[in-house]
């Protein structure tokens, strides 16, 4: 919002090798019929190419880029080439636990983490390296090779950037701030990692032996790879905890850099003033001498609440106190506060790498809180709450009304729950949905939801002479989705076929198939009933062709939460990424090559799960082992 020019994804996350880009608000595909295409390259080029335009067009306007790559959230999608780069430098080859004391050491000698500060202990819950076998060893060091090599990557392409601004004349005259994290490095790969990351949101872990199917692969497009939460912790060296969590920094610290030459005149300097994303808004508009607007449009704006960074610009100032003195903060019940260099926080009462339905503690009662002076211990080594005990009343005071104050209350710890709760959109209480002709790149909060219930699918279609293809609708893709179709066929053979095919998460596919169609008006229908309502119950799914039933096949499990947030829901197409795998495979796009005269979907209306229901959604019954990618080399990219 705000801005003149979008060029990026939408969501948390997406593929880089087939996301979900927009230009403005139009998607685009730029990666189709395009080997090699990576979104973390295009995205430099489309800055730089954007930065020289605005340039040559008004030599004399200033220009403002919002800059954010992919990296390194997950999926880690590097290059084949930065991947054997990386490789071959053997930097995890030791191992979480030496690769802590390596990253720790480095930050003393280069000056990041004062003398005072402590290295945080292991935590008991995460196994030590020395404790793996060779099996789990080979994969896991994969797993951060690949990382390591999205990190460089993306590295490197922002240097890219950075030369443009140089190219342009303008690097003395540009103010950059480079800020490296996501948060805190991500536990979401779950304790051994995974080749999808969307099973760590449907609560299914990947056995170490059944991801040797996709080792090969990694960090290619036909993984959507997570490293596993050992990795995560070892990222967030000298810190305890992990993305997700709020009240320790292993959870929000982020490694900020601030170049502008001839203002910034401390080269190398290191600051250690406490700073949050918040104060980012601030220092911009103190460098650019704007003010912030008390409307725009005739609305009234919110006070910006940050504290500029810039009087730490000045030399003199090294080692002057912060000027951001109290912040809250707060995910999932989980919270902590910061004031004059204390902090006090809750300890996690659950795992971020345990994704559960369990019922949470309660908010207030169920939570042990810890103390930290900052100043004497910066990386929240030495807990003080019991020798301190009025501290930590006086600053769980201090959460409470800035909690009041910003709008955090009322608390809420859930997970599951809070996902699920129905919310305002344009499906919300609708049981039926109809289509006709082509409709693409819908969200999926505006598609019919068809997870944890019985539903059907009807699709009227007319077939010209000589038969169709493609699809009639699908939602998700590679990594999990479903899909309604007439198959390709190779060399004109099995083309035509009517099929449904559930992708569970790329680990198992069903499909249910009939005779191909001859030209005319056929009805299609899929009918599928859950064994439900718990989460992830299969059911018997039957596919009729003009009445007749052709095809019944029963599946153990469905996807329980959620479908891969960076596909969509088309009608009459296929545009991202298509959810057979070897039977039934066809490329994308693949459109519709008949018509689409009626698509109705009709679901369960929503039943709540009874209580009496295994609520974990992390103790779904053991899967089946994947099944391979498809048997052939990696692409060469």
């Amino acid at each position: 919002m705000g801005f003149d020019y979008f060029y990026g994804f939408v969501g948390g996350d997406t593929s880089q090798w087939q996301p979900n880009l927009y230009r403005n608000t139009t998607a685009i595909y730029p990666f189709r019929n395009n080997p090699g295409w990576n979104l973390e390259t295009a995205m430099a080029d489309e800055a730089i190419q954007y930065m020289k335009q605005l340039k040559e067009l008004a030599p004399d306007k200033p220009f403002f880029v919002y800059y954010v790559p992919g990296a390194t959230h997950a999926p880690h999608h590097p290059t084949p080439e930065w991947i054997k780069k990386i490789s071959d430098m053997h930097l995890f080859d030791d191992g979480w636990n030496k690769l802590r004391e390596t990253i720790f050491a480095n930050q003393k000698r280069l000056g990041i983490m004062p003398e005072n500060a402590q290295l945080t202990p292991w935590p008991k819950e995460l196994p030590q390296w020395d404790s793996l076998g060779a099996l789990e060893k080979k994969l896991f060091i994969k797993q951060a090779d690949v990382y390591g090599a999205y990190l460089a990557y993306a590295d490197h392409e922002i240097g890219r950037v950075i030369q443009a601004v140089e190219d342009l004349g303008e690097l003395d005259n540009t103010l950059i701030i480079y800020i490296s994290g996501d948060n805190g490095a991500s536990a979401e790969g779950m304790l051994d990692g995974t080749p999808n990351e969307v099973t760590y949101f449907n609560g299914i872990p990947v056995p170490v032996k059944a991801q040797y199917l996709w080792y090969p692969f990694w960090g290619s497009d036909k993984t959507f790879p997570h490293f596993a939460t050992e990795w995560a912790w070892a990222m967030d060296t000298p810190f305890k905890w992990v993305k997700q969590v709020p009240s320790h920094f292993g959870g929000t610290s982020q490694g900020v850099a601030m170049s502008w030459p001839g203002h910034i005149k401390d080269a190398g300097g290191i600051r250690r003033q406490f700073s949050h994303v918040i104060d980012i808004a601030p220092t911009i508009l103190e460098a650019t001498g704007i003010p912030a607007p008390d409307a725009i449009n005739g609305i009234k704006q919110a006070p910006i609440e940050g504290v500029s960074m810039a009087y730490t610009w000045d030399k003199a100032n090294a080692n002057a106190p912060t000027r951001h003195t109290t912040q809250y903060f707060e995910m999932l019940g989980n919270r902590a506060i910061y004031h004059d260099g204390w902090m006090a926080c809750t300890t996690p009462a659950t795992l971020p790498w345990q994704p559960s339905n369990a019922p949470p503690p309660d908010i207030i009662t169920g939570y042990k809180w810890e103390l930290y002076n900052l100043q004497q211990d910066p990386t929240q080594f030495n807990d003080l709450a019991a020798k301190m005990p009025e501290k930590v009343k006086q600053l769980q005071a201090s959460f409470d009304a800035e909690a009041k104050k910003y709008n955090v209350l009322p608390l809420d710890n859930t997970t599951l729950p809070r996902w699920n709760t129905p919310r305002p959109s344009l499906t919300a209480g609708r049981t039926v949905f109809t289509y006709s002709g082509e409709l693409t790149g819908v969200p999926d909060s505006a598609a019919p939801n068809i997870l944890n219930k019985s539903y059907t699918i009807t699709a009227e279609v007319t077939i010209p002479k000589g038969g169709a293809e493609g699809m009639i609708v699908t939602e998700g893709g590679r990594f999990g989705g479903y899909g309604l179709f007439l198959s390709k066929g190779v060399a004109g053979i099995r083309s035509g076929k009517p099929v449904f095919l559930y992708n569970f998460l790329n680990l198992k596919r069903t499909t249910w198939s009939g005779p191909e169609l001859g030209a005319g008006k056929h009805t299609l229908v899929f009918d599928f009933k859950s064994d439900g309502p718990e989460l992830a119950k299969g059911g018997t799914g039957v596919l009729y062709v003009d009445g007749k039933e052709v095809d019944r096949k029963s599946m153990e499990h469905t996807i329980p939460i959620t479908f891969p947030e960076d596909e969509s829901f088309d009608v009459g197409d296929d545009t991202r990424t298509g959810v057979a795998m070897l039977e039934y495979r066809y490329d994308v796009p693949f459109k519709f090559t008949g018509k689409i005269d009626k698509l109705t979907f009709k679901l369960e209306p929503f039943k709540p799960v009874p209580k009496t229901a295994p609520e974990s959604k992390a103790e779904l019954a053991p899967m089946e082992a994947p099944e391979p990618d498809p048997i052939e080399e990696p692409e060469k990219r």
